[in-house]
């Protein structure tokens, strides 16, 4: 049986697709080895992948890699620049040839003492060629505050997630222009994607015409973090976010959205919870749920997603 390494979640439901399905993949056991696997990026081939492993209490935070052959995911290997720093959210480039990611690492091999979240990257001459040492984003993106979840278009513009005074609210989605070969002034979004919580990690088409994010507790939500999405008109405006549908999202935290436009797939994390056995009444159903993929951890799953009926 060919097998992958991911929990497929699969729906059908989307605005008239038909009925819910949810189908578990046979490998999932490689994933049952970590307690926590989140956020998601894949190249162009769809054969590439990266993602974060994390520790229960997420003092270890590793970026790790898989590669496809056929239909099988090979097993997981820690990526050649991570396993000593707190390391999360990594994201592929369009061409494939540099891969952005977040780190607590110090600017300098001379600095011994960890810092705040930065946005690095790594770089390679081709697909096959080894990636470089880290480089920092430097300071026009980074700050004395935290920068997350980087995400770049082909025409080069940045967006990511930060927690700078000039936030609209707690978190805001920045977004950095690139222009005749250089990065702009990063500005906070307009309140069509912001508000006065909690936006985070943003992931942009490849043709920067339309986003899908992290909520926190809106109205409009199912309640923690749920996914929005904003489309670009043609006058660079975006639309009035609005939250993906059920079963995309829960109750509980759904987020770290990555989306497989050649194959229309959309890759998110969440934390939801589904009791296998029911109630629990003894110790054999606490080890059922304990051991269960939704059991609360965060888990990376995936659904058919046509973008194009989701636009108002």
């Amino acid at each position: 049986m060919k097998t992958s390494f991911f929990f497929v979640f699969s729906i059908c439901t989307l605005f008239g697709f038909g009925q819910n399905e949810i189908v578990v993949s046979p490998a999932v056991e490689v994933l049952r080895d970590f307690d926590k696997v989140r956020d998601f990026t894949l190249d162009d081939s769809g054969s590439e992948a990266y993602f974060t492993i994390q520790s229960q209490t997420e003092d270890v935070s590793v970026i790790s890699t898989a590669t496809k052959t056929g239909d099988a995911w090979g097993t997981p290997l820690i990526a050649p620049f991570s396993g000593t720093y707190k390391d999360m959210e990594p994201f592929l480039s369009p061409d494939g040839l540099r891969l952005y990611f977040v780190s607590n690492r110090p600017l300098h091999d001379s600095i011994s003492t960890t810092k705040d979240y930065d946005i690095w990257y790594v770089e390679r001459f081709s697909k096959t060629a080894a990636w470089s040492k880290p480089i920092n984003m430097g300071s026009l993106i980074n700050t004395e505050h935290n920068e997350f979840y980087p995400a770049v278009a082909e025409n080069g513009n940045f967006y990511y997630t930060g927690d700078r005074p000039d936030s609209k609210g707690e978190d805001d989605i920045f977004f950095s222009e690139f222009k005749n070969g250089t990065y702009t002034d990063p500005i906070s979004l307009d309140e069509n994607i912001n508000s006065k919580t909690f936006e985070y990690n943003a992931y942009i088409s490849k043709d920067d015409s339309y986003l899908i994010f992290g909520g926190y507790n809106r109205e409009d939500g199912q309640g923690s973090g749920d996914l929005y999405i904003s489309f670009k008109n043609a006058f660079g405006e975006w639309s009035k976010a609005k939250p993906l549908p059920q079963p995309i999202n829960s109750k509980q935290m759904d987020y770290c959205p990555f989306v497989d436009e050649k194959n229309n797939i959309l890759y998110f994390t969440s934390r939801r919870i589904t009791n296998p056995d029911g109630p629990i009444r003894n110790m054999q159903s606490l080890k059922l749920f304990l051991n269960s993929y939704e059991n609360g951890n965060s888990r990376l799953y995936k659904t058919n997603i046509d973008v194009l009926k989701l636009q108002p």
